[in-house]
């Protein structure tokens, strides 16, 4: 008998399943669904404005991908339900929402309903980055080691700046909530009707350690008082390792999916730590990029050393036995979108049109017959702030060298530059405090989509990158961690390993570096170096200031 796995990927926009074959990893069927309610930055389904810098999301549309998605994987592939042996998911993070004791989110509750501190703050929230430098300076100046596994610092992006920001503007949201939650495991107890809180996000995002666990209440406590018992009070699940199986779907969920009832239910993951497996990557001095919208930068190594800048080190983090890194860029495929929709003229519209493609490959076809440097153009990605390795979110983006003849296709070439500026910045980051990066995997949309990308990445880091013919890597990964939660006796596997062997997806298409253009690319990489330590570490704080002015010219338009 064959037996079937589903994996599900909950990324920024929308979600995508993906059903396999365990015994091959072969995709038999896949679907998408785009979240109505998209990312919330401007203002509420009631229409109340949100404030700068705000991202959120509505939980009815997670659960309207389940509803959507999973049948239709079922009619489109055939497969009986009794054949389907397990589900498993990732999702973005930190993307955390409050809930009640049996799971409700808050913003379900119509009194709730108009305040925007109850729904899900996405992980490109990024309104509560004072919280997370009043954490960062308080943590300093008690000596705590912990921040050091996250490269000394961390942002907005975290789980706990964004539960301070709901402590200090929202307390009734606050009280209301009896946990805050990872988005991920949020679904995973929708699906068996358990909370469970997985390993990947708390280590990451929370700031737990399985040696330690969470920082102490007294450090809470010199943050603000009322969150000295924090973990008690809204972080009491205890933790489950990734493969671990959650529970079994619900009777009421296995109705509204068309599966069985008792099938595994894996523990929650996150999207770009799971694809770490699914691309066949089980050993140390191998980086995965996964490269969308944000792009995060997964290396495993034997030594957990603490290096400066990175998103976090975890032992057992992606895979059992060895210390997992993570890395990362805010925006990516972010300000490729933002440049299409606010600053291409109709003539590149119509000519896309002409050609029946987007107009992102129209853009990217002009680009692609510049030479490195022909434009006069560089770029730092800052758009959306510095994941990695500066680990601030309140900066912003430039781009300098513009003149009265620079098109937009010119423009389009120096963000894809400045993203693989940006990448090379963290793997020269890694090897600068004694980790080895020997092989460049990406993988994501992005890599899939755009060659021209890929072959720029390549001359910029100088080294050839294999980018994974997976079409759903996050999916993937989470369908063999499901397998595992199915476990072998129920045809699947006692180890992620062993599901990597069967299931994994390793097939690369390689890009060479041209040494001309890598030659061409170390000069402008010097002058990107410059412009990054210059405006990122203190030198010129421009950015922030006037940031601090928009700021307060928009207090000051509201209050008039």
């Amino acid at each position: 008998m064959i037996n079937y796995t589903i994996g599900v990927d909950f990324g920024t926009l929308s979600g995508r399943a993906i059903m396999v074959d365990v015994k091959t990893g072969t995709e038999i069927a896949s679907g998408e669904y785009h979240y109505p309610h998209a990312v919330m930055e401007r203002e509420l389904p009631s229409g109340k404005r949100l404030g700068h810098d705000w991202a959120l999301q509505h939980p009815k549309d997670y659960l309207e991908v389940l509803y959507d998605v999973i049948p239709k994987l079922i009619k489109t592939s055939g497969v009986a339900p009794e054949e389907i042996i397990g589900i498993g998911i990732d999702f973005t993070s930190c993307t955390m929402l409050p809930v009640k004791d049996d799971g409700t989110p808050i913003c379900f509750i119509e009194e709730f309903q108009d305040n925007p501190h109850a729904y899900v703050k996405l992980w490109k929230h990024h309104a509560a980055q004072d919280k997370a430098n009043r954490i960062n300076e308080t943590a300093q100046r008690m000596q705590e080691s912990w921040l050091y596994n996250y490269g000394g610092k961390i942002s907005s992006e975290w789980a706990f700046p964004k539960l301070w920001q709901v402590l200090e503007e929202a307390p009734e949201i606050y009280e209301a909530m009896d946990h805050w939650v990872e988005a991920a495991d949020w679904i995973v107890w929708q699906l068996c009707g358990k909370q469970t809180r997985n390993s990947c996000a708390a280590g990451y995002k929370a700031l737990y350690s399985k040696r330690t666990g969470y920082p102490s209440p007294n450090f809470f406590a010199a943050l603000d008082e009322r969150l000295r018992d924090v973990i008690k009070d809204k972080f009491s699940c205890p933790i489950s390792s990734l493969g671990q199986k959650a529970g079994g779907l619900t009777q009421a969920m296995a109705d509204k999916l068309g599966l069985s009832p008792g099938i595994a239910v894996a523990v929650g993951n996150v999207d770009a730590h799971v694809c770490v497996p699914a691309v066949g990557i089980t050993q140390e001095s191998k980086m995965l990029a996964i490269i969308g919208t944000s792009t995060c930068h997964m290396l495993l190594d034997q030594q957990e050393i603490q290096v400066p800048g990175i998103c976090g080190v975890v032992e057992d983090g992606i895979l059992p036995g060895l210390a997992g890194y993570e890395a990362g860029q805010s925006c990516v495929g972010d300000h490729f979108a933002w440049l299409v929709k606010n600053c291409v003229p109709d003539h590149y519209i119509n000519e896309a049109e002409r050609q029946g493609i987007s107009v992102h490959e129209y853009l990217t076809q002009l680009a692609a017959e510049l030479k490195p440097g022909q434009s006069g153009l560089l770029a730092l990605d800052f758009w959306n702030g510095n994941r990695s390795v500066l680990v601030d979110a309140d900066l912003t983006g430039m781009m300098l060298g513009m003149t009265l003849q620079t098109t937009v296709h010119e423009m389009y070439r120096a963000l894809i530059e400045a993203t693989a500026y940006g990448t090379r910045m963290i793997v020269e980051n890694f090897r600068e405090h004694g980790l080895t990066v020997n092989e460049f995997i990406a993988s994501g949309g992005i890599s899939q989509k755009n060659p021209l990308a890929m072959q720029i990445y390549a001359d910029v880091l100088n080294m050839p990158v294999r980018v994974a013919t997976a079409s759903q890597g996050p999916a993937l990964g989470s369908a063999m961690f499901a397998a595992v939660a199915a476990g072998s006796q129920k045809g699947g596997y006692d180890s992620i390993h062993q599901a990597v062997a069967a299931m994994a997806i390793a097939d690369n298409l390689v890009y060479e570096p041209k040494q001309a253009a890598a030659q061409v690319y170390e000069l402008l990489f010097l002058e990107y170096r410059r412009l990054h330590d210059y405006f990122g570490r203190g030198e010129n704080d421009v950015m922030k200031r006037l940031k601090h002015i928009k700021l307060s010219k928009q207090l000051t338009v509201s209050r008039m």
